[in-house]
């Protein structure tokens, strides 16, 4: 225990591609360029959100918080591999690890339910049309993005904490490209059979349910769909609906996929290039997602680049 004690006031090493030296400065480009891209894509829809009456609607609120997630979901992780994929230096200091940890968690979690509840708006406004200004109203809007928010927190709260528990014995060699739960349970040198149990229950939980109450959702959307007579008015649920639906299965795909698998006897490297895929690509393509096939948004777009060019 002496050795696990001495390994916290020590920095941790963040491998990334380290073995594979030549492709540091291509990972580097990319990586850069797609948080670049969040940046500016998630940063338009929660400006487009907050400035243009017309999306003043609980859709918009939801996905100005999913925006506003993702932007927090990058800036936790995506600046420190620049840095280590920068230079020869890939430490990172205990308290950032532990904060990153935390952090990614808190904000992984939360997109999960925040998810859910984005489904939920869809389900109310597809299948109870005539009722759905009065059930989505101000305060239910705000209390499931609370929700949403303070349950991403207590599962970080509860599963980093005991994760940091594990004993270390020195090991600070992370394979990965942050530190996330997985990595940091094949960094522990004791049994570690409990851990995988209460990781692969706790994402079960935030990851299986959700999805399943997603789909369900889905079923009954798509049935409420087919009966509306408008062929315009099917096209333009339809597509609202997908943008969403694509979101879905990209974001459970890759954390199903990273964190259900067993810690220990998963490919390290898929799990480095999937921690890559839900942290970095992930949030650059929601709001190409959500705008491309979304007149309402990019109306909103135009609106205000035409005011700047009259103000101009």
């Amino acid at each position: 225990m002496a050795g696990a004690n001495n390994s916290f006031s020590e920095d941790f090493i963040l491998m990334g591609v380290s073995d594979h030296p030549q492709l540091e400065m291509i990972f580097f480009i990319v990586i850069l360029f797609a948080y670049l891209l969040t940046l500016v894509g998630n940063s338009t829809i929660i400006l487009l959100s907050c400035l243009d009456v017309r999306l003043h609607t609980p859709m918009y609120f939801f996905l100005s918080n999913l925006s506003s997630l993702d932007l927090a979901f990058t800036t936790s992780s995506v600046p420190q591999m620049l840095i280590n994929l920068w230079g020869p230096d890939k430490t990172i200091s205990y308290g950032g690890c532990v904060t990153q940890l935390y952090v990614f968690l808190w904000l992984g979690a939360t997109e999960c339910i925040l998810l859910v509840v984005m489904a939920f708006d869809r389900y109310v406004a597809v299948c109870r049309p005539l009722h759905y200004t009065t059930i989505m109203n101000h305060r239910l809007c705000w209390l499931l993005a609370a929700i949403a928010w303070l349950g991403g927190l207590s599962n970080s709260l509860i599963q980093s904490t005991f994760t940091l528990q594990l004993p270390l014995c020195g090991h600070r060699r992370v394979d990965n490209f942050l530190c996330e739960v997985p990595a940091m349970i094949k960094l522990a040198c004791g049994d570690t059979s409990l851990n995988e149990a209460v990781l692969n229950g706790v994402c079960t939980f935030f990851t299986a349910v959700p999805l399943s109450i997603i789909l369900i959702s889905y079923c009954y959307i798509a049935q409420a769909v087919l009966k509306i007579r408008s062929a315009e008015g099917q096209r333009k649920a339809f597509n609202t609906c997908l943008s969403h639906l694509v979101v879905v299965f990209l974001f459970y795909g890759s954390a199903i996929y990273g964190y259900l698998l067993p810690a220990k006897t998963s490919n390290q490297d898929q799990g480095k290039f999937i921690s890559l895929f839900y942290s970095v690509v992930t949030p650059m393509v929601n709001p190409l997602i959500y705008t491309l096939r979304n007149k309402e948004v990019k109306g909103a777009l135009w609106r205000l680049l035409g005011k700047g060019r009259e103000l101009g």
